[in-house]
């Protein structure tokens, strides 16, 4: 008899709060998951995705949660971690009626989740769940949002590319470095435009043939390439991740190694698929941005919408990204640890002093 897997308990994620949400009539089948509200709301996006199993939809959750725990503070907003996922094909089972059910239990949170666009999800979508809940951003400006905020989650990649660029070839400026980005959706395709017009060159894949038929168009200039084995081997300077998580795994490390690959820098989430994946890319030489601090563009766009939305007051925070990741690599060099363990203390710094200041009685 095989033994079960653990639910949440017996994970020992630290979580707070994990809520399952089911209607029936709509066929919604979803996960909230919040990791911590040390330092304010959860605040992360839904993911539409067709999960294999429950246990693999809510393994996701949990991780993701945590993630932007970490990620809302290194972007120093007054954030914990939340994120939830939708179980399904987004193309087939996504309906007005699903999307408003999920609405009513974000709303029944009361506000401790605030939700917005994820894999899967889009702007229209965030407008609906809207129709049911108030703790929803990344709605459309017609409906007071701030839209895509795939706009920002690409700037922010391109400032820790800077911050990259930096240390290993002392300048900030990509041009003449060759990238090589896996996944041209929503962030990956804007990141390319900021690349090439920094005079960088591009190589790309994506298991989507629209995504790359849409790529094509907007850019000739760019190599695409079957996947991410030949992305790897293509003399690569930097690597950028932007599609799902898990992209950094054991095979992944051979192929960066192989290719003499320098750095990676990416917009997807949770690119490192187990522990110790940290240490063999620095053991390696390979300079590792951890994920949630480079990709938090999007975060700070929808978390500056709950304040009524400057595109360039959250763009000018985006831009600090460049400052967190150099601040990271050089406690990384100090310590003698790898840059996502430089990371993860700086994180937990920030919400160890914020949070403390909530034992102070304000009277009320």
């Amino acid at each position: 008899m095989t033994k079960a897997s653990p639910l949440v308990f017996g994970r020992h994620t630290g979580h707070e709060q994990v809520v399952f949400c089911h209607d029936a009539g709509s066929g919604l089948r979803a996960i909230i998951a919040l990791h911590s509200t040390a330092l304010g709301p959860g605040l992360g996006g839904t993911r539409f995705y067709p999960y294999e199993s429950e246990d693999a939809a809510l393994e996701d959750v949990l991780h993701l949660s945590r993630g932007m725990t970490y990620k809302n503070a290194l972007a120093g907003l007054d954030h914990g971690g939340g994120k939830a996922v939708v179980i399904g094909d987004p193309e087939l089972d996504k309906s007005e009626t699903l999307l408003r059910a999920y609405g009513r239990f974000v709303e029944s949170l009361g506000g401790r989740y605030i939700t917005a666009c994820d894999v899967g999800t889009y702007v229209a979508d965030m407008d609906v769940v809207a129709r049911e809940s108030r703790w929803v951003t990344g709605r459309s400006p017609a409906e007071g949002g701030a839209g895509d905020s795939s706009v920002l989650t690409a700037f922010g990649v391109f400032q820790g590319m800077r911050a990259v660029a930096e240390r290993l070839w002392d300048g900030t400026s990509l041009a003449g470095q060759r990238v090589g980005i896996a996944g041209v959706g929503k962030v990956g395709s804007k990141l390319t435009g900021l690349l090439l017009d920094e005079g960088a060159s591009v190589v790309a894949t994506d298991v989507s043939e629209h995504a790359i038929d849409q790529l094509r168009a907007a850019h000739p200039q760019v190599d695409v390439v079957g996947d991410t084995t030949e992305l790897l081997g293509a003399g690569i300077d930097v690597y950028a991740p932007c599609a799902l998580g898990g992209a950094l795994d054991d095979d992944t490390m051979t192929l960066l190694t192989d290719g003499r690959v320098a750095a990676v820098c990416g917009g997807a989430n949770n690119q490192l698929a187990h522990a110790g994946i940290e240490k063999s890319l620095d053991d390696a030489g390979v300079l590792y941005a951890p994920d949630y601090v480079v990709n938090s563009g999007g975060v700070i766009q929808v978390a500056d919408e709950l304040h009524g939305f400057s595109f360039d007051r959250a763009k000018a925070k985006a831009t600090k990204i460049f400052d967190t990741t150099r601040e990271i690599f050089q406690l990384a060099a100090e310590d003698g640890v790898p840059p996502a363990v430089a990371a993860d203390r700086l994180a937990e710094r920030r919400i160890a002093a914020v949070s403390r200041l909530r034992d102070v009685y304000l009277g009320r």
